[in-house]
């Protein structure tokens, strides 16, 4: 009896013990959205993506210096003989419109420049088969009036003659001859070769979208450059995959993914992360007293 009234006051006393173990597992994570590029993507409402960058280094190196953001946001193409105001890029066609505010236009008269790009300018980024180039003002010893008189053309129906009478800006010439000057319609390649002096042409200017002007009168028609490039093949998509911005070394040239304002590659940006996972569990044992 005693015996049974002690085991009957004896109260379970239960012992737990938690274990972990944990793993350290290196992954590679897709890359975060906030990775912060060490190039600037945009200057004013115009995207600056690959293959053109506004810091060097950023962008393919073909295109080195030939962008440039002012202090008003407003994005230029530089060219040897002036910089042009970017209008727009397009990167699924690859064109750059661009307008040279010095030019003559239908409405209003600028004193003549040449239009001249580098010969990498020339070769990576010329202007388009649709921009014609209008030389106005003409002298009949003209090289494109007599020896190379097939390098002038019309388009969409239209003669250069046309700029003349409804231009308010080109009829000055017909009042000073009163006679209407000659003028060409001619290709980016006649003023590549030819500078404005050789052609003996006292102004110029260009027409874009020019295929599609068929019964649009001069008033109406685009004026301004619009220039197509070539992609280099970089392998830049494995690069931007990665989350990282197109570049190269600014010494040699040389392909670098840009991964952060700190961080480069060779090819692409590697994000990893340390994980840790732990397992628990618990052992449990009874004692009685």
């Amino acid at each position: 009896m005693r015996e049974m009234l002690a085991l009957a006051i004896l109260k379970p006393i239960i012992f737990s013990t938690i274990n972990a173990v944990s793993l350290l597992v290196l992954i590679n994570l897709p890359p975060a959205v906030t990775l912060l590029s060490p190039c600037r993507n945009s200057c004013g409402n115009i995207a600056i993506n690959y293959p053109f960058g506004m810091d060097d280094g950023c962008g393919a190196p073909q295109f080195r210096h030939m962008l440039n953001c002012s202090s008003t946001n407003d994005l230029f193409f530089l060219t040897p003989s002036g910089s042009y105001k970017v209008q727009s890029i397009d990167y699924n066609k690859k064109t750059m419109v661009v307008y040279d505010p010095a030019m003559s236009t239908c409405s209003i008269l600028q004193p003549h420049h040449d239009f001249i790009m580098t010969d990498i300018q020339s070769a990576i980024i010329p202007p388009t088969s649709d921009t014609v180039f209008a030389l106005l003002n003409c002298s009949i010893d003209s090289p494109v009036l007599n020896h190379y008189s097939n390098l002038c053309f019309n388009f969409s129906g239209h003669s250069c003659d046309e700029l003349y009478s409804a231009c308010n800006a080109f009829r000055v010439f017909h009042f000073l001859t009163n006679t209407t000057p000659p003028c060409c319609f001619t290709s980016y390649d006649t003023i590549k070769f030819m500078s404005m002096n050789i052609l003996d042409c006292t102004h110029y200017t260009t027409v874009l979208n020019t295929d599609s002007l068929k019964g649009i009168g001069p008033l109406d028609w685009v004026y301004g450059i619009k220039l197509s490039y070539t992609l280099p093949e970089t392998g830049c998509e494995r690069c931007a995959q990665s989350g990282g911005t197109c570049g190269f070394d600014t010494e040699t040239e040389g392909m670098r993914c840009l991964c952060s304002t700190s961080s480069n590659s060779t090819r692409q940006c590697g994000r990893y992360r340390l994980i840790i996972i732990s397992f628990h569990f618990c052992l449990q044992f009874t004692m009685w007293l």
